[in-house]
Formats: C-alpha cells, structure tokens, sequence
C-alpha cells in the first residue's frame, strides 16, 4: 500500500513508520505541525510538535530511507482542539484533548488530505491493535497488548471507516522496552528520547493557569450541599467533577472528611462541594455515540470513562440511534464522573462504541 507515516519526533512512531517500510509499503513520513508558536521547545518530557521533534522526525526518517514532510496543520488543531478545550471547561465540562486530537486532526485532517494525495492507510506510533473481526469482517478496533501503554481509549471516536485505513505497528509489543530496543538495533537516534506526557499544548503542564489566561477571571462562590457559601473562587472553568485538591478552602467540613466538586454551574459562576458518596453514580448517559457494530439494549459491556482508568462491568439499558444517545448501567457505582468526559465501551478487549457523558443519572 502507499502509507503516510504520521512521525511525531518520538520513538514509537519512528519504529511504527520503520515497520510499516519493512512490511513493503511505499511509506512518506509526515510530521505534523500543530504549534502556532514556531519557536516552541521542549521541556523534558512537556511540549509536543516542537521545533526539536521537527528535527528528530526528519532524522529518523532519513534512517529510515523515506521521504519526509512538514505539514502545518496549526490553525486546525488550534480550532479544532484548543478551542473545544476552552470552550468546553467555559461551559462546566470535562474535555478529553488527546480524544479530540485524534478524532479531529489525526483521523480527519489528516486522512482527508492522505485520500486527496492517493494514500491507502495512515500509520502511527498509538499503541493499539487492528483485527478484522467486525461485522462481515470488518476492521475492528482492540487494546494493545501492552495495557499500560494501551491507547484504544483515546482512539475510539475515530469510527469503523478511520480503523479500516490506519496501521498501528505497536500493538503487538509487550512492552516499551522492547520498541526501544528496536529503535536502537535500527539505529534511529530517539531511541532514549523521554515519552510526552500531560496536555502538549499546555507545555508548562498549568492546565489552570492555561485556562485563566485565555478565559480570565470570573469570579464565583463556592458552596456545599445545603447552598452555605464556603468560600469564592476566581472562574468555575478551574474546577472539574471530582476534585478534591486545590479548593482553596480554609475551613474543614464538620465531620472532617474530605469535600468534592459535585457540581459546576457557569451560569451562576457557583461551584459545588460534598461529600465523596455524592460523585458515586450506577448509570450513564452519553451522545454523539459512535458505534463499530449495532449495539442492542441488554447486552453485557465494559464500561470506561478514563483514559487510564478502570473498564467496568456494565449493560446497555437503552440504544437511541436516532438522537445518537446510549444510557448504560453499572454493575458497581463509579466516582467522579464528569459531563464531557469519554465514554468508550467494550466487548472483552474489543471496542464496539464510544460516545460523550452528557451527565449521570
């Protein structure tokens, strides 16, 4: 096949790209620029599509024995990403950026332009596994089988057409070690490179002091359960369902446990806060429900709403293809669910939907 190699300037998808060009495909590496900020650098593992990794991914491929390119796909990535990310908290919710990027950009921009040059496929360094087991075998989408390293999660909004014209080379490997270890036996020179982690357009990894300086200030109060004011807060997008840390509050609950955001309204600028047992909910509604097959209510699933967090054991309590909406029980409460957060469903280790928590029921 022709195959565009997405090379991010980090080992694993040196090593998906170097794969992809061993199995015999045409491949043309591409690195995707997605800072506006040209002069963009690296802090130890924070910041992504910088001017360093630019330069690694042109040298990798050059080890490789491919061509490469650079293609500025800034303005999508910051309309596209950055500005739900903003919006998003604006409105009391909890994004998910990894999940928007790769639905977006990586798996629309992309594609879209890959199809218009006459590509087949788009390979990445994800760690994630394509078999074709779907419906009249379909491609289908599974966990890779290094799970702590498994990307599916933040992949699944991508759809059954994305899957069926992706390469995931790495989701056969156990473990990180041994994609480094064929970095080095190929020579490719990121082999030791650190992994990105948190949100790579927040490079100093200050998600509230990101979201103060492009929304401001808005100054609210912070109450408990019965509506008692607590204390103020400078702007409810500083919140999200759950947290405990960073409240600002100086006196401690009468019974001396810990408090909980449990609610946000925007609207009135009010944060809510109680007790941990308020965030424990059985049921889940979601929308803009992408599904890999047909789903039908009663049918046994897995449920997970973190990229690294635990699957649950749940069953579809209603399908609504026609609002594309999915209400889903648990088989035991979960905390901390969050309106905006990612909904992706499981059968075993294979994928068969994923949609966006509206709110809990």
């Amino acid at each position: 096949m022709k195959v565009l190699a997405a090379m991010s300037g980090g080992v694993d998808s040196a090593v998906a790209a170097a794969r992809a060009a061993e199995a015999g495909h045409e491949v043309v590496g591409v690195h995707m620029a997605l800072s506006r900020n040209r002069d963009q650098r690296r802090t130890g593992s924070r910041g992504c599509c910088t001017v360093e990794d630019a330069s690694d991914a042109r040298r990798a491929a050059d080890r490789i024995g491919i061509p490469y390119y650079v293609w500025d796909l800034s303005d999508d990535f910051h309309d596209l990403v950055v500005e739900d990310f903003l919006s998003e908290y604006a409105a009391g919710r909890t994004p998910n950026p990894c999940v928007r990027c790769n639905e977006r950009i990586k798996f629309a921009s992309l594609l879209e332009r890959a199809t218009l040059l006459g590509f087949d496929a788009v390979c990445t360094g994800h760690y994630a596994s394509i078999r074709a087991d779907g419906p009249d075998g379909a491609a289908s989408l599974h966990r890779a089988r290094n799970l702590a390293k498994d990307q599916s999660y933040v992949l699944a909004v991508m759809g059954p057409g994305a899957v069926g014209r992706s390469l995931f080379p790495l989701g056969e490997y156990e473990t990180k070690d041994a994609v480094r270890a064929e970095a080095r036996s190929r020579g490719l020179g990121v082999s030791t490179k650190p992994d990105s982690y948190d949100i790579c357009f927040v490079a100093d990894g200050d998600t509230r002091g990101f979201l103060e300086r492009h929304l401001g200030e808005a100054p609210g109060e912070i109450l408990d359960e019965s509506g008692a004011v607590l204390g103020t807060h400078r702007g409810t997008h500083g919140f999200t369902i759950g947290q405990r840390k960073g409240l600002g509050l100086q006196q401690p609950a009468a019974d001396g446990a810990p408090r909980y955001v449990v609610d946000i309204d925007p609207a009135s600028r009010q944060v809510v806060v109680g007790a941990g047992e308020l965030l424990s909910t059985r049921e889940l509604i979601a929308g803009d429900l992408v599904s890999f097959e047909p789903l039908e209510a009663g049918r046994e699933v897995r449920a997970q709403i973190r990229a690294h967090g635990e699957a649950t054991p749940a069953r579809l309590l209603e399908v609504l293809p026609e609002t594309a909406a999915v209400r889903v029980g648990l088989e035991t409460p979960i905390r901390g669910v969050a309106p905006g957060q990612t909904l992706v469903l499981y059968d075993g280790d294979r994928v068969l939907a994923a949609a966006t928590l509206e709110r809990r029921a």
